[in-house]
């Protein structure tokens, strides 16, 4: 192995493994309200326009990079979809604004401290 492959092979199980605190905690909790629908949607096409030139690439540590990359953002999206309205789930806009509405404060007054 040379230098350069050693390197993606690292990098490769870093980058996989950073995600996995991430995965774990949305499956556990179910909360995804921090996560922006849009920004799920676009990384999931970005992911599948991207593939077409990973894949002519030869096999390699970018393949498996990708794939934990296509397979992260596709569970993260589709926990999403599938949490955001769940009887019993978090609620779609849950997070900062939830608080602030229980003391009466508009969003902008919440996060200034009013």
């Amino acid at each position: 192995m040379n230098l350069p492959m050693v390197a993606g092979t690292v990098s490769t199980v870093l980058f996989t493994v950073s995600m996995l605190p991430m995965l774990v905690k949305a499956a556990r909790t179910k909360d995804l309200a921090s996560y922006s629908l849009g920004n799920l949607l676009l990384g999931n096409l970005a992911n599948a326009v991207h593939s077409f030139y990973v894949f002519s690439l030869p096999a390699g540590p970018i393949w498996l990079l990708h794939v934990s990359y296509v397979l992260a953002s596709a569970l993260m999206l589709a926990w999403c979809l599938r949490y955001r309205h769940a009887p019993g789930g978090p609620a779609h806009d849950a997070g900062i604004h939830d608080a602030g509405a229980r003391e009466g404060l508009r969003p902008t007054e919440e996060l200034l401290g009013a």
